[in-house]
């Protein structure tokens, strides 16, 4: 299956194309991935990715590309939650749940008058093996815009997502950087919508960022371990859907789990095994 695998690189450029895409898709998804749990913004990402179905859906029936209409939906639904959180007495989590299955209802609705219900399945589960030369290069410049964002402003993401209220001492400007990382968050779960689907997007998010905490308590490695995994699993997971006809999206977020698992049974942060034997003597 492996040779099958490498021959399939050296023969199909559509196959070359995912291998590059899901690596870069990888990488991305871990770097935001640390700030997105460190802060506890995962429901917001699960928010997001399913905010943005009915712009896609809007985008297929207009003509116009996908990757605009998402855009456009997913900061829409992020200004929405932050609107029904301040100007109400309910909690993030609430608002949250009310706009994201909003969103997610009128997206299944306006599939109903999309003309390409296939294209639009694709979106909602994944299929790297058709992505586009457009796709990769949008994946791409969302890629180098998130890294450069990350390098460029490193101190005050760290100080802001480990102490917000020392760094609003310091004088930074805590929601500019908020809401600047809700625009990354959206932009990767745009770019991630070919690759592994909009329904398991924030599992490729979540996933190798919280194994990575497991393993270390230092920002800058565990960037760089949800980074590793995020590649890993994307390679892993091309090589399964492509070899045995399997969802791209699902075989993916499956081998990030398993990466978790081992994680969560055998790093020296958690333990688990360790603090069973004890428990037992």
């Amino acid at each position: 299956m492996i040779a099958n695998f490498i021959e399939g690189l050296t023969k199909y450029q559509f196959l070359q194309n995912a291998l590059f895409t899901s690596i870069v898709i990888g990488v991305v998804s871990g770097v935001i991935g640390c700030f997105i749990i460190l802060r506890g913004m995962s429901l917001m990402g699960d928010a997001i990715s399913h905010a943005v179905l009915p712009g896609v859906a809007v985008s297929y029936i207009v003509g116009v590309n996908y990757f605009i209409g998402a855009t456009v939906f997913g900061l829409f639904a992020a200004v929405m939650i932050a609107l029904v959180t301040q100007h109400s007495k309910l909690k993030s989590d609430t608002a949250i749940g009310i706009v994201f299955s909003s969103f997610f209802a009128a997206g299944i609705i306006a599939i109903s008058f999309a003309k390409s219900s296939t294209d639009l399945y694709h979106i909602l589960f994944g299929n790297v093996l058709a992505i586009t030369q457009s796709d990769m290069i949008i994946t791409v410049i969302i890629a180098i815009i998130v890294i450069l964002f990350v390098i460029v402003f490193y101190k005050e993401l760290l100080v802001s997502s480990f102490d917000p209220v020392m760094s609003q001492a310091y004088g930074l400007k805590t929601q500019v950087i908020h809401y600047t990382l809700m625009l990354l968050l959206t932009l990767v779960a745009v770019s991630a919508l070919q690759t592994v689907g909009t329904i398991l997007v924030v599992a490729m998010l979540i996933t190798p960022a919280a194994t990575a905490y497991l393993l270390s308590n230092r920002l800058s490695v565990m960037i760089l371990i949800a980074s590793t995994i995020g590649v890993i699993s994307s390679v892993v997971g091309l090589f399964l859907s492509y070899s045995y006809n399997l969802a791209s999206g699902a075989a993916i977020v499956l081998t990030t789990t398993i990466f978790f698992i081992i994680a969560f049974l055998f790093s020296p942060k958690q333990n688990l095994l360790i603090k069973r034997r004890k428990a037992i003597k």
